[in-house]
């Protein structure tokens, strides 16, 4: 089984890379996105399944806070996250999957935004950056 990522940029200066992979199951693979908007404090991850239309939130990091959502947050502070999202600079983030597996399969977006906690939810995927795709 193999795990194909893909990456699609509908956003206004964001980007992803790669703009696509293929990864066999337990292997690993890191998402890349930045933006150039330095007002931009909050950049957000999303899955969205095969067959799904819509977008499930992973979680979003800022500069000081990292905060999974639903299923991506049932891990014990003793176990090893799954997905784990980062934010090295202001400018960019990474999503790190490992072990991959045929339930990863999926596009994968980043998007951007100037706040989370004060934007409808309408507004928050207005700046989507591109999708990848997990295959297995």
């Amino acid at each position: 089984w193999g795990v194909f990522l893909c990456c699609i940029s509908l956003g206004v200066q964001v980007r992803q890379s790669p703009s696509a992979a293929i990864r066999n199951a337990g292997d690993d693979v890191q998402l890349i996105c930045t933006h150039e908007k330095t007002d931009y404090r909050v950049m957000l991850w999303y899955q969205q399944s095969p067959g799904d239309t819509a977008l499930k939130l992973i979680g979003y990091v800022d500069y000081s806070t990292i905060k999974y959502e639903g299923d991506f947050e049932k891990y014990s502070p003793f176990e090893k996250r799954k997905y784990t999202m980062s934010r090295p600079s202001l400018l960019n983030s990474t999503l790190y999957i490992y072990p991959v597996e045929p339930e990863d399969t999926a596009l994968y977006y980043c998007a951007s935004s100037r706040t989370q906690w004060f934007r409808k939810n309408e507004e928050l995927n207005n700046n989507l950056g591109g999708g990848k795709k997990i295959t297995t």
